[in-house]
């Protein structure tokens, strides 16, 4: 524990975990076993680390947050640009910012933002095995399932439901009150609220081949349609 970080009253820190300089724990937080809160970070009241999170250098968390064992809070977000026939890493400049009451499950991982700061505001829930890109930013009270996947600066509205498997492209926006179903693909805006699928329905496999085969002819087969209704319609 650094000399210069400020620890509130009621604080518990678990065996071997790691606190440095200038990090701020609020009261009555829980820093499980073998868990890292790099410099400058900031915690507040009522948190409950579980074991072997890690809150990289700068971020803020706020009040009566919940991270389960495994989660990564700031990592570098994938900022690559390509000189010369290879790639050059850019500088993640941002944070993360995590407002009051959020549950994060494990495993999770939400990379600190390139320019600006990656946000998951209030009372938002996600589950195990997702990740966060740089940049996203998270409506209130929004819910997501295990193994999403959210491109950088993508924004998702509040109160969102994201189905588990879904991947949201990068810098798309979602509105409020929006429910994209599992293994759905976002590939455009979603502007007005609603229940929005992609995902391909489970069938015998023999079936899915038959299907697939068809789908590639799909649009020979429109073309001949579009001949058709001009010669008889």
């Amino acid at each position: 524990i650094s000399d210069t970080a400020v620890i509130a009253d009621n604080v518990s820190i678990g065996p071997l975990a790691v606190i440095g300089d200038r990090v701020e724990i609020g009261p009555q937080s829980q820093i499980g076993a073998g868990c890292i809160i790099e410099s400058h970070a900031r915690l507040g009241s009522q948190c409950y680390l579980h074991g072997r999170v890690t809150i990289s250098r700068g971020v803020e968390i706020g009040n009566r947050c919940i991270f389960h064992s495994g989660v990564v809070i700031g990592s570098d977000g994938f900022g690559l640009i390509e000189h010369d026939g290879h790639w050059v890493k850019v500088p993640q400049i941002g944070t993360v910012i995590v407002g009051d009451d959020v549950e994060i499950g494990a495993n999770t991982t939400v990379d600190r933002g390139a320019l600006d700061d990656t946000i998951i505001e209030q009372g938002c829930k996600l589950d195990n095995l997702i990740q966060v890109a740089h940049n996203v930013r998270i409506g209130a009270n929004t819910a997501i399932a295990a193994c999403v996947g959210i491109a950088g600066s993508a924004i998702i509205g509040r109160n969102c439901k994201i189905g588990g498997a879904a991947v949201v492209l990068g810098h798309l926006q979602i509105a409020d009150n929006v429910m994209v179903t599992a293994m759905s693909l976002v590939t455009n805006d979603i502007k007005r609220s609603g229940v929005y699928s992609s995902g391909t329905p489970l069938m015998e496999n023999s079936l899915w081949h038959k299907a697939n085969v068809r789908y590639k002819s799909l649009d020979s087969l429109a073309r001949k349609v579009i001949k058709l209704d001009k010669q008889f319609g």
